[in-house]
């Protein structure tokens, strides 16, 4: 059985969530009651800060985990469905694909969306940060995905996302990865090299069916 892994938020949806301005106001939070983060040129990103109150102030790690939420919950209320999405999904399972969600987002969030949007039975498998040790580019989800599959037999598998952040994700762990509509500036300075570049959705059952029959 091959398997296609897909990204939420930027691939399946669109939302406004915006990461950055999420961790400005974590990091506003973290600072407010623990003093200045160290200083560097990079801003940091949301998994570093949640990283940064695990190991120096755990006692701040459920009210910035609550912050990120509120920013989720709000993005979440007005989330559409990318166009193509649909399709994406439902045809990599006519091309003979199990299919799993891999998203940093809340179960509590991402469950609903995906009832009010007609994802939420169209994957095998859904795997939110509840289920992780860490957020990617950290590839802990793929060790959730891999072993419910492997027990199914699952083979070939591919991510499919818009970021390099899904990208580094799938490189530590040997999958290909399949880029939407990713800003090439940022897959090149990551060192991101997908194995194929997508704009439309829709194209993906197939060119999933295209690699099932070896044409790679």
């Amino acid at each position: 059985m091959a398997l296609c892994v897909f990204d939420l938020d930027h691939t399946l949806i669109q939302t406004p969530l915006d990461l950055a301005t999420m961790a400005l106001d974590m990091r506003a939070l973290i600072e407010r009651t623990h003093g200045p983060l160290p200083a560097r040129d990079e801003r940091y990103r949301v998994g570093e800060l949640i990283a940064y109150c695990k190991a120096q102030a755990p006692a701040l790690e459920a009210a910035v985990w609550e912050l990120a939420l509120d920013h989720e919950r709000r993005a979440m209320d007005v989330a559409a469905l990318e166009p193509g999405a649909l399709t994406a999904v439902t045809g990599a399972r006519r091309a003979g694909f199990a299919t799993a969600l891999w998203t940093n987002n809340a179960r509590e969030l991402t469950l609903p969306a995906l009832e009010r949007l007609g994802l939420a039975t169209e994957f095998d498998l859904v795997v939110t940060r509840d289920d992780m040790r860490a957020l990617k580019p950290d590839p802990d989800g793929w060790r959730v995905i891999s072993e419910h599959f492997s027990r199914q037999g699952a083979g070939d598998a591919v991510v499919v996302g818009d970021s390099w952040v899904d990208g580094l994700a799938a490189a530590a762990v040997g999958v290909p990865f399949v880029a939407y509509r990713a800003r090439p500036g940022e897959l090149e300075r990551w060192r991101v090299t997908p194995i194929a570049h997508l704009t439309d959705l829709a194209l993906l059952p197939a060119w999933l069916a295209e690699r099932g029959n070896g044409r790679r």
